[in-house]
């Protein structure tokens, strides 16, 4: 390993813990190697890139510095030309990636997640580039443990966390199958851009058991398997294989589960919490930094957390997520049940307000917040004239769904309205933030899911957004 990304990532996070030190020997620069013919391989054919825009891996690339890299990412026009540009640099000079990844970490993160990589993933099977992680399917019954151990080996790492999806629901973009890899690959990467984790200790895994999306299914380009989602049994077969040899190989790896569907997402937590070092990113991860933004909008507002209504437009597993954590915070620092303190939060789906009148046709995970005694409310705007919340959240992904009359409903409620849109991408999102900003005459305390711009305030400077 080079010792510039070494001093780079040093600098950047000098005081992390001893188990996540960057050593000298740890990272070697992958060498791109066709162990097996076809997508199926450890690392796919090694593509050449079609788009003008985008550096070809030749040595020039190889001597940029991380801001030359960098001057070249901002002459990319388009924001998938900039993530393919990201993707070209890293297969031809690691250290200059990581270098302007750690020094450019705001600039070149939109480009390398979100909004991008909604993007790249729905176009990931047309796109010209090189698939880092591994990809494992059906036909692999029997072969997971070695060809975990063989990825490895292969691309020199030692592996200490991992992404895996299955590519069911991707962001807010559906079921995007095989090219859900996209997202176990950005994904991975935040790990080192926004807690040091060295690069070597990361892997990223695409589960392609099919999918349901017609228009990849009869895409001559699709790099998956070209059938539909199966049964229950085989699936749950595969991933039970599939974490069965993660314990027997890794037994204290990390697995962070991304993007799974609703109903397996909920119950493969359940299952496998007790038994392996893991948790969903979509349920747990975001439900983390929503509560995090929520005090500091509460405590913002003068406000005591028990006095407090939360809304949400969605109950999905991340919207639920965010409330049993809400609900596990009040509990902990109120000293208030578990039940009671659920009852701060309130959820609008595509079927009006979720209560106890409509609990025999509600999934699991909505059962907890379904209330007794809540009025019948048949859309948003209904809801909030009904309930009266301080704080509004997003998890649709129905894109403007948080219109002006919304956010000016909140804001004759609130002095300072909490509105945080927090579907992905960007397309999803359920307001942007000079929306916000302006409709509230701006007074809103605003996060999203995505990045937003900056707005000009009335005073000549400007406001800035929590992404």
């Amino acid at each position: 390993m080079r010792n510039g990304y070494c001093d780079t990532l040093r600098q950047r996070h000098c005081t992390l813990p001893p188990t996540q030190a960057i050593r000298n020997d740890a990272y070697k620069p992958c060498v791109l190697r066709q162990i097996v013919t076809g997508r199926r391989g450890l690392v796919v054919t090694n593509f050449q890139s079609a788009t003008p825009s985008a550096p070809s891996a030749t040595p020039s690339v190889h001597k940029h510095s991380g801001e030359v890299a960098y001057e070249k990412l901002q002459q990319q026009k388009l924001p998938i030309d900039k993530y393919l540009y990201l993707r070209d640099l890293f297969t031809a000079d690691q250290d200059t990636y990581y270098k302007l990844l750690l020094s450019r970490t705001e600039e070149a993160l939109p480009f390398i997640y979100t909004p991008t990589v909604g993007e790249a993933c729905q176009k990931y099977h047309s796109l010209p580039l090189e698939t880092h992680g591994l990809y494992l399917c059906f036909k692999d019954k029997g072969q997971i443990l070695s060809k975990l151990k063989q990825w490895e080996a292969v691309n020199q790492k030692d592996v200490r966390v991992i992404v895996v999806t299955d590519g069911e629901r991707i962001l807010g973009l559906g079921d995007l199958g095989a090219n859900g890899m996209g997202i176990s690959e950005g994904k991975i990467t935040l790990y080192t851009a926004a807690a040091g984790v060295d690069p070597a200790l990361c892997m990223p895994i695409c589960l392609d058991v099919g999918t349901n999306t017609r228009s990849l299914l009869e895409d001559p380009q699709y790099r998956g398997l070209r059938l539909l989602r199966g049964e229950v049994g085989q699936y749950d077969a595969l991933l039970h294989e599939f974490m069965c040899a993660l314990h027997a190989w890794k037994p204290h790896v990390m697995l962070q589960f991304e993007d799974f569907g609703n109903t397996n997402a909920f119950r493969l937590l359940d299952r496998y919490t007790p038994t392996h070092c893991c948790f969903n990113d979509d349920i747990q991860g975001t439900a983390s930094i929503t509560l995090a933004a929520l005090l500091a909008g509460f405590r913002a507002n003068g406000g005591h957390l028990e006095e407090q209504r939360v809304l949400f437009l969605g109950a999905g597993e991340a919207g639920t997520g965010i409330g049993e954590l809400i609900a596990f915070h009040m509990h902990r620092h109120k000293g208030v049940s578990m039940e009671e303190a659920r009852k701060m939060c309130y959820f609008v789906d595509s079927k009006g307000l979720v209560r106890a009148e409509r609990a025999p046709a509600l999934q699991h995970h909505k059962l907890p917040f379904a209330h007794q005694g809540l009025p019948e409310c048949n859309d948003l705007k209904e809801a909030i004239l009904k309930l009266k919340p301080t704080a509004l959240i997003g998890v649709s992904t129905i894109p403007q769904s948080f219109d002006e009359e919304v956010v000016r409903l909140m804001s004759e409620l609130n002095d300072h309205p909490i509105i945080f849109p927090l579907s992905n991408p960007t397309s999803k999102s359920e307001c942007t933030y000079e929306q916000a900003y302006k409709w509230s005459n701006g007074r809103v305390l605003f996060s999203s899911g995505s990045p937003f711009g900056d707005v000009a305030g009335a005073d000549g400077g400007w406001d800035h957004p929590a992404p």
